[in-house]
């Protein structure tokens, strides 16, 4: 069995394993430059094997996480209703605003509960609601994307499509890296570019994977919800290494 640290700057050997499997991670650098690669069908395998020990830790989170949005829903929507034209109008713009601050850490602890599982760190249901300090960064990066992938879908729809997955992992980077919401955004972009249709294809098939387990009576998104936050945090894993993992290893 090897002792070599995966996550030191790679020999020519290592750099082909980690091109050849992603298993070892990649670092920001192999991202962003496009040194890393994968096979789409062993990304599903893997986020279905890490299924295992995960749905319960994800789905009791993702349930608080939907009922206090539910209830902050509702709460806003009962207090725009009652306003004349033209505060309702100020009114629903700021109620996007609120919703969007409100689920975008949220949305950073679901993802970074993938991202953990990819790299098999331990995992935890209030780890989910750990990433508040990180509010303003993710709101800006959200608004921002929504801006630029609404343009891009005005500009024959390929533009939005492209920038869409090209800022999958906008959110992780944030938190994970603590990058700044432009930097993260070009991080994400400049990295998924290089392997754009394998990563579009990877969550074409998952989507579709994930709309069948709907049917009966959604009790396959068990399985599927978990699924989808694993396939995340995977490619996040093979293209940019995660630190804490990183570090662990180095000790």
């Amino acid at each position: 069995m090897t002792t070599e640290n995966p996550y030191q700057p790679p020999t020519a050997k290592l750099h082909e394993d980690i091109i050849a499997t992603g298993e070892a991670g990649g670092t920001l650098t192999d991202g962003i430059e496009g040194n890393y690669d994968f096979e789409i069908m062993e990304v599903i395998k893997e986020a279905w094997q890490k299924t295992t020990g995960f749905k319960g830790t994800l789905l009791a989170a993702g349930f608080i996480i939907f009922l206090v949005f539910f209830a902050l829903n509702i709460a806003l929507t009962f207090i725009i209703s009652s306003l004349s034209l033209e505060e309702n109008i100020a009114a629903v713009l700021i109620n996007q605003l609120i919703l969007t601050a409100v689920i975008y850490p949220f949305m950073a602890g679901i993802m970074m509960l993938g991202v953990r599982r990819a790299v098999d760190l331990p995992v935890s249901f209030s780890m989910a609601f750990g990433y508040f300090g990180y509010t303003v960064s993710l709101v800006i990066a959200a608004l921002i994307i929504m801006v630029f992938t609404t343009i891009g879908l005005f500009l024959l729809i390929i533009p939005g499509l492209y920038l869409s997955v090209a800022y999958l992992l906008t959110v992780p980077l944030i938190v994970e890296k603590n990058m700044g919401p432009w930097r993260a955004m070009e991080s994400s972009r400049k990295a998924i570019t290089h392997h754009w249709f394998k990563v579009f294809l990877t969550y074409l098939i998952m989507g579709i994977i994930y709309i069948i387990s709907i049917i009966p009576l959604g009790i396959g998104l068990i399985w599927t919800l978990p699924m989808m936050v694993n396939v995340s945090g995977i490619l996040y894993r093979i293209m940019f290494g995660v630190e804490e993992a990183r570090q662990g290893e180095s000790r």
